[in-house]
């Protein structure tokens, strides 16, 4: 029997996933958390084969959690699960340790199969996401002077959030937020929310 955690602090998500990997005999749910400090007690105390975490969680983000489970003895594959189909945040998430990165919205269709990659140990993410990663021109030549963290600022911005609204999602105060937005804004000499926007598109960091 396969064990698989579940790290999401929306239950509906949380229901709708075991709903989905219950569907394999050989699979079970065997611990559920509702934020990132949870998501790895439950998993030191489990030991899942697969541990599937939400990038975005209260208390410790889902590539903190990946990095913590790396540093104990565990034979545990994670899954960071996210809204945001991004390159840039697959790249920081294989960094952290996970080997799989899946968009919400390709769950039903694609859960199962990236589960069975990581079963067998593979890495897994989606065509585009390995298209972003493995591109012919590194971020530091699409995007010059940009830290990785100053990219995913711009490319949240362009996407319409707030720097409260950034702030969650990156799990940082709103101030260092503001100062990444600022730096980035001066490294591209522009001196507004749509100054950065057209920069995004032009860089497609975002969809025109």
């Amino acid at each position: 029997m396969k064990r698989i955690l579940i790290a999401d602090d929306h239950e509906a998500v949380r229901s709708g996933l075991r709903a989905v990997l219950e569907q394999r005999a050989d699979w079970e749910v065997v611990a559920e958390a509702d934020d990132g400090s949870k998501a790895l007690t439950a998993a030191i105390e489990s030991r899942p084969h697969v541990a599937i975490v939400d990038f975005s969680m209260p208390r410790m983000t889902g590539l903190e959690v990946a990095r913590r489970i790396r540093q104990y003895p565990l034979q545990t594959e994670v899954l960071i699960f996210t809204v945001h189909n991004s390159g840039l945040l697959a790249q920081q998430a294989f960094e952290a340790g996970a080997r799989a990165f899946l968009v919400k919205s390709d769950a039903n269709r694609l859960l199962m199969t990236a589960v069975d990659a990581l079963l067998a140990h593979k890495q897994f993410c989606t065509e585009r996401c390995r298209n972003e990663l493995n591109g012919g021109s590194s971020n530091a030549e699409r995007h010059p002077g940009l830290t990785p963290r100053e990219q995913l600022v711009v490319k949240l911005v362009a996407e319409g959030y707030s720097n409260k609204g950034i702030s969650a999602i990156l799990n940082l105060s709103v101030k260092t937020t503001e100062a990444h937005r600022a730096a980035a804004m001066r490294k591209l000499d522009v001196s507004s929310t749509a100054g950065l926007v057209r920069y995004a598109v032009r860089a497609q960091l975002v969809e025109a």
